[in-house]
């Protein structure tokens, strides 16, 4: 296995994260313990892993809900990004932005020239910018479900 980041998002109620990340992502679950009390699981979007645990002050992590703003945004990168956001909105996230087609002027090896991307807050104050790169899937590279924090 070669080096990956999964981000672990602190949430304020770890059963109910849990069963929204399945309804909203079609998340599935790896693995989880403790219950009732204090939860950590680790999950998967279409093979991209996460965790979450119940927020725990003497381990200095607090979920956004909490604390009021969140210090990162979860980017998921999919091929339908307005069917999963429509189905994140159903299952109670909040529209933070459309999907559209934003336009970047970026330079380096790999420039993004073209993307859709819209985003959404989850019920644990977590932001999920949820799109697509127009340019990889257009000289038929498409891109599986990633998950990348930014």
């Amino acid at each position: 296995m070669g080096t990956q980041i999964s981000p672990m998002l602190a949430v304020s109620d770890g059963a109910a994260a849990i069963e929204f990340y399945k309804a909203a992502f079609d998340a599935s679950v790896l693995w989880s313990l403790g219950g009732g009390g204090h939860i950590v699981a680790g999950l998967s979007i279409d093979g991209a892993r996460f965790f979450l645990a119940q927020e725990s002050p003497p381990y200095r992590t607090r979920s956004p809900d909490s604390v009021g703003f969140t210090t990162v945004r979860i980017e998921l990168f999919v091929d339908d990004p307005v069917a999963v956001q429509a189905h994140a909105l159903a299952a109670g996230a909040v529209e933070h932005s459309p999907v559209n087609e934003p336009r970047y002027d970026t330079a380096g090896p790999v420039p993004i020239k073209r993307m859709l991307q819209g985003a959404v807050v989850d019920p644990f104050g977590h932001m999920w910018r949820i799109g697509k790169f127009w340019h990889q899937w257009k000289i038929g590279k498409p891109l599986n479900r990633q998950l990348f924090i930014g």
